[in-house]
């Protein structure tokens, strides 16, 4: 029990204070790659520092949903870091661990950020609940079907038996299935997570924006919870990538020594994406509002692809 105990607190602490030093090492190698020094992969804590000593403004049309937001965001994102394997494969709420459950409360959070948007009654802040309700509509089955790829393989729809299984095959990370929806989840990933070339985090061009649209109205310990929780958001997602299609290092065992290792395992992964993200961000540009639907097909089509190949690959 107490195991168990440290070991949930331990995923917490690692998704709550690692998220934001994975959000500063991506600005740091996208400014380094684009020829500028940028700011210190530390940067986004004292902005968190900044944001909590500042008094927020909230504006009196607004109700309780406004306010009730970034919390919500943040113990969503807390609870995930509990079913999501990040140290090792049986996490605390490892029972309930399937990709239904993560899809739930990722969307709780997206809903409670669109009504947030339009509680405001900004212009701004109902274009971007729109948007973010319909691309989520169209990003969430294909993780759910990426995943699943997985799950036949593993013949299970547990996230910590998927892991354990692959652990086991290592030579399934090269299966054309597996790539494929790795592929497809990493697409989908930025979708989900308001990147390039879906969204751009960097930029208040009010005609471009999905994310930052919805959190215009927001100031003080209000927006620091919710670029919190935006940065979890983004740690889950490529631990999920890392852990799920990579799950070399995940342990199953509850002892220092290989959580010390899982954990020097997860920062590698973590470093290989970021840096991958960071490339892809610094080449591509923003898609046109209109040309998202047809990225998120063509990811649901390649997750669609690696189901059938499933069937068809031994």
């Amino acid at each position: 029990m107490i195991a168990t105990l440290l070991i949930a607190l331990g995923q917490v602490l690692v998704a709550g204070a690692g998220a934001p030093l994975l959000v500063g090492v991506v600005r740091t190698l996208k400014a380094r790659l684009a020829g500028r020094r940028g700011p210190s992969p530390w940067q986004p804590y004292a902005d968190l520092r900044k944001l909590l000593g500042k008094e927020p403004v909230v504006s009196t049309t607004t109700s309780w949903v406004f306010r009730a937001t970034p919390y919500v965001l943040v113990a969503t994102m807390l609870v995930t870091a509990l079913v999501v394997p990040i140290l090792v494969a049986r996490p605390a709420l490892g029972f309930a661990g399937n990709i239904i459950l993560l899809m739930y409360l990722f969307m709780l959070g997206t809903f409670f950020l669109a009504l947030a948007g339009l509680d405001s009654g900004s212009a701004f802040g109902g274009m971007g609940s729109s948007r973010e309700v319909a691309i989520a509509a169209l990003a969430e089955p294909t993780i759910i079907l990426a995943v699943f790829a997985l799950a036949l393989r593993a013949e299970t729809i547990n996230l910590g038996d998927v892991v354990e299984r692959l652990a086991r095959e290592p030579l399934l990370a090269a299966n054309p299935a597996h790539l494929l929806a790795f592929v497809a989840f990493f697409i989908v990933m930025l979708a989900e997570t308001g990147r390039l070339p879906v969204d751009n985090p960097a930029t208040h061009l009010e005609l471009t924006m999905i994310h930052e649209a919805m959190v215009l109205e927001y100031s003080g310990r209000y927006l620091a919870l919710v670029e919190w929780a935006s940065a979890m958001r983004l740690f889950v997602f490529m631990t999920l990538l890392a852990n799920l299609f990579f799950p070399w290092g995940v342990t199953s065992l509850a002892e220092p020594v290989p959580l010390l290792l899982g954990l020097l395992a997860l920062a590698g992964k973590l470093a290989v994406l970021a840096a991958a993200l960071a490339v892809l961000e610094t080449t591509v540009a923003k898609l046109r509002l209109f040309r998202v639907p047809e990225l998120l097909a063509g990811s649901f089509a390649l997750a669609l692809l690696s189901v059938t190949a499933v069937f068809l690959v031994p």
